[in-house]
């Protein structure tokens, strides 16, 4: 692929993901619901196949930039910033697919009723498979996130600032509502700075980055 669509999609994808993310939050009937929470899935089923989609996919735009950040690691922990970018990589993944549960909320409680519907669910995705094949995994990813902006930023390619906004963001954005405000615009902001740097750099800038040394750093 060439170097400049590569770098395109990488920064396109990071701008693009907490916005996503932030409209699949607000589609979530459960989350604008507030008290009355309980049931809100059954309730609007559709709503819930929108919200998880957009969150699906939020998870999913994040893959090419990810691996955009990764391709950045050039001079300084450059061993650190592959292996924390290989964590991030698979924890983004698991949360993709952990997106597939709030469709089966949505229907066991339409046609099971809350309590039933809800008690099926928990003890399918609460199982010890679920919790971690899927969820631990997802979480750990997060951290990977947070360590490859900090290898990036430590390269001095991105500020120190943005990969805990990021993170930050993507952790608190789904508490209602002040949460959600914050933590989308930590989110926003933090993801947005790194990919708007790749989008605004050259293709020369992007292909090869000069070692400390004054020799070229080899193309990833």
């Amino acid at each position: 692929m060439p170097h400049t669509l590569r770098r395109l999609l990488a920064g396109a994808c990071l701008v693009a993901a907490p916005l996503v993310y932030v409209a699949g939050l607000v589609v979530d009937p459960a989350l604008r619901a507030g008290d009355a929470a309980d049931g809100a899935y059954g309730r609007h089923p559709g709503q819930v196949s929108v919200s998880a989609a957009l969150l699906h996919w939020s998870w999913v735009l994040l893959v090419p930039g990810i691996l955009g950040m990764i391709h950045l690691v050039r001079r300084r922990a450059v061993l650190f910033g592959h292996i924390a970018g290989a964590v991030a990589l698979l924890g983004v993944v698991n949360f993709s697919s952990l997106m597939l549960g709030d469709f089966f909320y949505a229907r066991l409680e339409a046609d099971l009723g809350t309590a039933e519907g809800d008690r099926l669910a928990d003890a399918s995705l609460g199982a010890g498979g679920a919790v971690w094949g899927f969820q631990v995994p997802g979480f750990l990813g997060l951290l990977g996130v947070l360590l490859l902006g900090l290898a990036l930023a430590y390269d001095r390619q991105v500020p120190w600032w943005a990969p805990p906004a990021m993170v930050a963001g993507m952790l608190a954005a789904p508490v209602y509502p002040i949460g959600m405000v914050v933590g989308s615009l930590l989110y926003l902001a933090g993801a947005g700075v790194i990919g708007v740097r790749m989008l605004r750099m050259s293709d020369a800038d992007w292909a090869q980055a000069p070692a400390p040394s004054g020799n070229v750093a080899a193309t990833v």
